[in-house]
């Protein structure tokens, strides 16, 4: 009897006091890790509402939306630092848009949300292209900024240049350790996963084909300007994803959603999450 006693109270004071977090925990405001694929995926939450998902470009982390929360408080967002950026672990040491959709995927369903809308920069949005052609009817609408179907010889050329930190543009190189919470080993390990891309040809390889398979409302953000993936490829994706707009900005390089252009874009991708598209972006 006193070890039926015993080990009654072990239950009540030492077990039950320890419990994994819910989905309700891993969205509740502030920072948060869970592991993912084998990697700790690092993600921040903010707001509340319907849930939308950000997707930093490669090098960056899910920082780089803070400037943005003000326009965006209507939703819940869930900024997600992609494997190996930001405080996000990567032991495989290895970088692929469609693994970093398959993660990205995988949290959702951990946290249990079905449906989402996103907004994704660069390789932020070549892994919703992934994600929207996976599970196509997970994700409502999305805004890909600066994001291609496939790596152009131009891309690659600018890869191939790329063997240590030192050889990115100083701006981009501060971006790199800004967010890199792990220090110089990381920005090390970033740049050379970027340089192997200039020999991938089967990770961004979409066609009009499989674009067509993508349901998601999609605004679609260029530059003109942009020296990684000419204004021809936004022009091909608008061509063939069934429900979307496309925005080409004048004299806009890669990202040009930042400076002058922060306020006009966040009005335009709002109102068209929102289901309003406003009058600057031509749609089909």
């Amino acid at each position: 009897m006193k070890l039926i006693l015993g080990m009654l109270w072990f239950a009540a004071v030492v077990l039950l006091p320890v419990r994994v977090a819910d989905a309700s925990d891993m969205l509740s405001a502030g920072e948060h890790t869970a592991t993912i694929n084998g990697v700790a995926l690092h993600y921040t939450v903010a707001g509340t509402g319907e849930p939308l998902v950000l997707l930093h470009p490669f090098g960056a982390c899910a920082g780089i939306f803070a400037p943005f929360d003000a326009s965006l408080g209507v939703y819940q967002r869930i900024a997600i630092d992609m494997r190996g950026h930001g405080q996000s672990t990567n032991p495989s040491k290895v970088f692929t848009h469609r693994q970093s959709a398959q993660d990205v995927l995988a949290l959702m369903d951990k946290l249990g949300i079905q449906h989402f809308k996103a907004m994704g920069f660069s390789s932020g949005g070549m892994t919703l292209l992934h994600m929207a052609t996976l599970q196509p009817k997970r994700v409502d609408a999305m805004v890909l900024v600066s994001a291609t179907p496939r790596f152009t010889d131009e891309a690659r050329a600018i890869q191939r240049k790329l063997s240590s930190p030192a050889d990115l543009p100083p701006p981009v190189l501060a971006g790199y350790r800004r967010c890199a919470a792990r220090g110089e080993p990381q920005v090390q390990e970033l740049v050379k996963e970027f340089a192997h891309f200039a020999d991938s040809h089967d990770d961004m390889a979409f066609t009009p084909a499989t674009l067509g398979k993508i349901s998601a409302r999609t605004l679609i953000v260029h530059g003109d300007r942009d020296p990684f993936f000419p204004v021809a490829l936004p022009v091909e994706m608008f061509g063939a994803i069934p429900v979307s707009a496309l925005w080409i900005v004048p004299q806009g390089d890669h990202l040009p959603v930042f400076g002058a252009q922060m306020a006009p874009f966040l009005s335009e991708a709002v109102a068209f999450l929102d289901e309003k598209p406003a009058s600057a972006a031509g749609g089909h």
